[in-house]
């Protein structure tokens, strides 16, 4: 008895850790998807920038190419609002308040309309064509979408019933891939995505995250968004920027955030009668408007503004009133209803406005940019240790460790005090509202 009773006891004690198929099925589909995860976001970044070199091509060349933005913009700004509204609803904008929405519904149906593979596809295809077209567009934003997209299919293949906490997961190992930031995709969603912290989901986002970073790394290698930068405060004047950067870039943050709220808001409201007429109508114009601005910038308002933000942060001085003219750009291209996201764009914001803070108060012009980009995306985004984690990470400044932390809250701080509701937890209701709307009329 005592041999088989062991026999029994081992064989119970096998099954326990190897588990049968049926419990190992869950684990293989949710680890694949996150693999999925990290390969999509690097072959979407490389179409994005292969997208952004083909239109700075175009019009760099011949002596009138710098116009041609007047017809290529426009005309991609409303090839992609209507292919968004009549084959890929949803798609719409950044891609993060649609994340966010989905984890507040219950019902799958409401769920998958904003997160399926076909809105993921659609969302890759529209923001390399709005790259293609000079829009003031990012691609991280849509990651998250498209992360928390194949992490819902991945749950709906392999029978999880985790939903909540697969869309948190997804969006981590998105922004984690699209920004080789693992730490800042952890903060991300228990900060922004969640707003409070889920001891039950931590164990699916740090798997979620170290399998996309694993697989992004190897197709991308290491490294740091913007390169490294070694810069710290040595002067009165260097500890003067993280008053300026936090209060100012908050400030201009808040007003990003407030008008495209309220803008947002009257769009609606205006294209009511008319929706698909009015809204091409509304993309048209503000590709327009964007291609003007691109003009006058001499083309530095064109695309996500990378080049332009890794320049400030090596110690290039950007034109004074490039981070005003992105800031319009982007908050044109934001409205225009084209899918794209608005990460990148405020970080070049940020750049920006730091550049011209640190030129004109005569300090370091890498640590301006670095401390003006922690002050406007805390400001816009209002998630400060997002904020601070993402900086920190993209540039690899760790002896600037304590004003980053700084400016982020005061950013913060500031923006809250100017404009009380978040933007993505603001822009998330709209689809909220939208599914409820949609299940009361079946």
């Amino acid at each position: 008895m005592s041999a088989f009773y062991r026999k029994s006891k081992f064989i119970r004690r096998s099954r326990i850790i190897w588990g049968s198929y049926g419990a190992w099925r869950p684990r293989l589909v949710f680890w694949a998807g996150a693999v999925a995860i990290g390969l999509i976001s690097v072959g979407f970044a490389k179409l994005a920038d292969m997208a952004q070199h083909l239109f700075g091509a175009v019009t760099t060349a011949g002596t009138w190419g710098f116009l041609l933005p007047l017809v290529i913009t426009p005309i991609g700004f409303v090839l992609s609002a209507w292919l968004a509204i009549t084959l890929f609803p949803n798609s719409q904008g950044s891609g993060i308040p649609q994340a966010i929405a989905a984890r507040h519904l219950h019902q799958e149906d409401d769920r998958v309309r904003l997160l399926s593979l076909r809105v993921a596809f659609g969302k890759i295809l529209l923001t390399v064509l709005g790259l293609m077209s000079g829009a003031s567009i990012g691609r991280e934003g849509p990651t998250v979408q498209v992360g928390a997209a194949i992490m819902l299919a991945a749950a709906r293949f392999g029978g999880m019933a985790q939903a909540r906490g697969l869309i948190l997961a997804g969006s981590a190992a998105g922004i984690a891939a699209a920004f080789n930031t693992p730490l800042a995709g952890i903060v991300f969603a228990i900060e922004e995505m969640s707003r409070t912290y889920e001891a039950r989901a931590n164990g699916l986002v740090l798997t979620a995250v170290i399998l996309a970073g694993l697989a992004a790394l190897g197709l991308s290698g290491s490294y740091n968004y913007f390169g490294t930068a070694v810069t710290a405060p040595t002067l009165l004047a260097d500890w003067g920027l993280v008053l300026v950067c936090g209060i100012g870039g908050g400030a201009l943050g808040a007003g990003f955030s407030g008008m495209a709220l309220y803008c947002g808001l009257r769009i609606r409201r205006w294209a009511q009668p008319q929706p698909l007429r009015r809204m091409l109508f509304l993309a048209g114009a503000c590709g327009l408007a964007v291609a003007m601005i691109g003009i006058v910038s001499s083309g530095n308002t064109f695309g996500t503004g990378y080049d332009q933000a890794r320049g400030a942060v090596e110690g290039h001085a950007l034109p004074h009133l490039f981070f005003a003219e992105k800031l319009l750009a982007s908050f044109l291209s934001m409205i225009s209803g084209i899918p794209g996201g608005i990460f990148a764009p405020s970080l070049a914001v940020g750049a920006g406005f730091g550049s011209t803070v640190g030129a004109l108060m005569g300090t370091s012009i890498a640590l301006a940019a670095i401390l003006g980009m922690a002050g406007y995306f805390a400001g816009v985004v209002q998630a400060p240790m997002t904020a601070f984690v993402i900086i920190l990470e993209m540039t690899g400044d760790h002896q600037a460790v304590i004003p980053i932390m700084a400016v982020s809250m005061l950013g913060y701080v500031t923006s809250r005090m100017l404009s009380p509701e978040p933007l993505y937890h603001g822009l998330s209701r709209v689809f909220i509202a939208a599914a409820i709307r949609a299940r009361r009329a079946q």
